[in-house]
């Protein structure tokens, strides 16, 4: 019986260890601050953006949204649960730019203190053999070497080149020269006014608000939570923080093409008015219009939207007057202004009247449906329904001005009435009347504090310059170096160039210019030009002379 045994001479085979795993945290934060996270996060930023621009938003035009509910009832709930009705206030919008704003950090940090870094490094030593750079020159001078190289630093330095010169341990006579550094600075500025976008997003949400006011000709405001339609402050903002002022719309006049394929979508808007900045200041007039906003104490007033307000008087079953003021009108369709609303008389005895009614600016008969032709009020008529009996507006469930609950009420009639200015309609078996005296138009204004979007403006203008300078500016090293002729006087230069960027941009050019200068400072006219060699040796001598870093975008 015979056993093997392993020799104690022969060596343990070594088993082969894994690499050593990053913890979970710096793997998830280099993963975070990577290139590519970066650009997903700018997609997906981007990407929801795209239903704020297209969907009515909340904060902008809540009219437009409720108009949207009304035409989209069974997409529109679903819309509004995942917020796309007021998508730049919405979690999941804050999430996205929370996550590009700490991945810019971590990128833009590191990266700032490398070119600070960098920033006090001298460029790196020639390399022994020049000729194998991508450009290379070379030019008898009659110089001696050093002093060769001393006409070659003075040339480079009058170009802005960063210069260094050879140490007390180093041989030879030669001159690097390095020029480009803003490139990278560019590209850093770049990154740090994004950073400063999204800083100045956060201040607006934080510290700014917007709110809205639909007002009828004649009616003022002052700017309090109250008054106030909708208000939308920032997390950091309370009612306290409004500016005092009040307003009042003197008037609003819209105008409309005529002719042409555009025929009736509107030409302006502009809505007079008066305000005081603050309480006990003088009044002042001014006319808002679209793109054009009223600037008083840091807020912007906008003009967001427009209507016709009809004005009705109703009176009861005992004559008395339960009703009488202008009513605004949603809009239903913008390119002709047929616009929907209801008048709701609550103090009319003994039951309550309600009215839900269709303001015609235009208009026609058309299959015998009311139409309306045009946007303008050239022919203008109501169409109404009556209810009586209980509006609902005691049984505390909140209510909108624009919606009438007939779940309690009875129609008074069989079909709507048709109205014009100044007719009268009355009610059948004595139960009241109606009264269409006129109309008149309202606007919708947006008030506007944002103190985040002129440091926004400033760091777009910079993100900008930084891109023109990452673009424009060209990061080159030249290098020049002496030796004595071989007839034992003067020396022989040889000059050799890269550009530390993919493209060159121009360096040929530039590279021959400077050639031409080094050697008309040397009293040299006419250098051997051995532009453009490459190949094995050449690859080799610009990769001694790059000594190029990854830097992530």
């Amino acid at each position: 019986m015979t056993s093997t045994r392993t020799p104690e001479s022969a060596p343990a085979r070594e088993e082969s260890k894994p690499p050593p795993q990053l913890p979970l945290w710096k793997w998830a934060w280099r993963q975070l601050t990577s290139m590519r996270t970066a650009l997903i996060l700018l997609f997906l930023l981007a990407l929801a953006s795209i239903p704020g621009s297209l969907l009515p938003q909340q904060g902008i035009d809540p009219g437009s949204v409720q108009q949207y509910f009304q035409s989209h009832k069974l997409i529109a709930p679903w819309l509004n649960h995942i917020g796309l009705f007021n998508v730049f206030a919405s979690p999941w919008f804050a999430a996205i730019y929370l996550l590009l704003f700490i991945s810019l950090i971590g990128c833009v940090l590191p990266r700032t203190f490398k070119l600070a870094g960098e920033s006090r490094t001298p460029p790196p030593k020639a390399p022994r053999f020049l000729k194998r750079l991508p450009h290379s020159a070379a030019y008898v001078s009659p110089l001696p070497p050093r002093e060769a190289a001393d006409a070659a630093a003075t040339v480079l330095g009058g170009r802005r080149f960063r210069i260094r010169r050879p140490s007390a341990e180093d041989t030879g006579d030669w001159v690097s020269g390095e020029k480009g550094y803003l490139r990278e600075a560019g590209n850093l500025l770049f990154h740090l006014a994004l950073l400063g976008i999204l800083v100045s997003i956060g201040l607006g949400g934080m510290f700014g608000y917007k709110a809205d006011k639909l007002l009828v000709q004649g009616q003022s405001f002052a700017d309090t939570q109250s008054a106030l339609d909708e208000f939308h402050p920032g997390r950091l903002v309370s009612g306290s923080a409004l500016a005092p002022f009040d307003l009042t719309l003197k008037n609003f006049s819209a105008k409309y093409l005529m002719s042409g394929q555009d025929f009736g979508q509107p030409s302006s808007f502009k809505a007079g008015v008066s305000y005081t900045a603050q309480p006990g200041s003088p009044s002042k007039t001014d006319t808002i219009q679209v793109n054009h906003p009223l600037n008083v104490d840091s807020v912007k007033v906008y003009l967001i939207g427009h209507g016709y307000a009809p004005e009705f008087t109703v009176r009861d079953s005992r004559g008395h007057v339960v009703y009488d003021q202008a009513t605004p009108f949603i809009p239903a369709s913008t390119s002709t202004m047929l616009s929907d609303g209801v008048v709701k008389a609550s103090n009319a005895s003994p039951v309550q009247l309600g009215f839900m009614g269709v303001f015609v600016p235009t208009a026609v008969s058309h299959g015998n449906q009311l139409q309306s032709a045009f946007p303008a009020p050239d022919n203008p008529a109501v169409s109404l329904i009556g209810y009586r009996g209980n509006l609902g507006l005691n049984t505390g469930k909140s209510q909108s001005v624009y919606q009438l609950d007939t779940t309690a009420m009875t129609k008074v009639a069989g079909s709507p009435h048709l109205m014009s200015p100044g007719q009268t309609w009355k009610l059948p078996k004595g139960q009241g009347s109606i009264t269409f005296t006129g109309y008149k138009q309202w606007a919708s204004l947006q008030m506007t504090y944002d103190p985040g979007q002129i440091p926004a403006l400033v760091c777009a203008i910079l993100a900008l310059a930084g891109l023109l300078l990452s673009f424009m500016i060209r990061r080159r090293r030249v290098f020049v170096r002496a030796v004595a002729a071989d007839s034992g006087t003067g020396s022989v230069v040889t000059v050799g160039g890269l550009t530390r960027s993919d493209a060159s941009g121009g360096f040929e050019e530039e590279f021959a210019e400077l050639t031409a200068e080094l050697s008309g400072s040397a009293g040299t006219e006419n250098p051997s030009d051995s532009e453009g060699a490459t190949g094995a040796e050449g690859a080799e001598g610009a990769e001694g002379a790059t000594n190029q870093s990854e830097t992530k975008a």
